[in-house]
């Protein structure tokens, strides 16, 4: 599985502190068919945790998304927004 960011989902990840780790965690859940949203089309919305606390009240992401072959961040965006 290849992971790739755009440079506006790069921009959002270091201004919010998102470590790729996180980014590797929601793409494995989505692997396992833990999908928080599936939008259509391989576009799917997946949480991301906030650094020192959990997912639901973290981000949303959105990815498009071809299992086993590779996933792409191209929007992120916080619960209250």
């Amino acid at each position: 599985m290849r992971i790739f960011k755009n440079a506006w989902f790069c921009r959002f990840a270091r201004r919010k502190k998102i470590k790729d780790a996180v980014l590797i965690e929601a793409i494995a859940r989505a692997e396992r068919g833990l999908i928080d949203a599936e939008l259509g089309g391989g576009i799917i919305k997946q949480r991301l945790a906030r650094p020192g606390q959990g997912r639901s009240g973290g981000y949303r992401s959105i990815i498009i998304f071809q299992k086993g072959q590779r996933a792409f961040f191209v929007y992120g965006f916080a619960k209250s927004d």
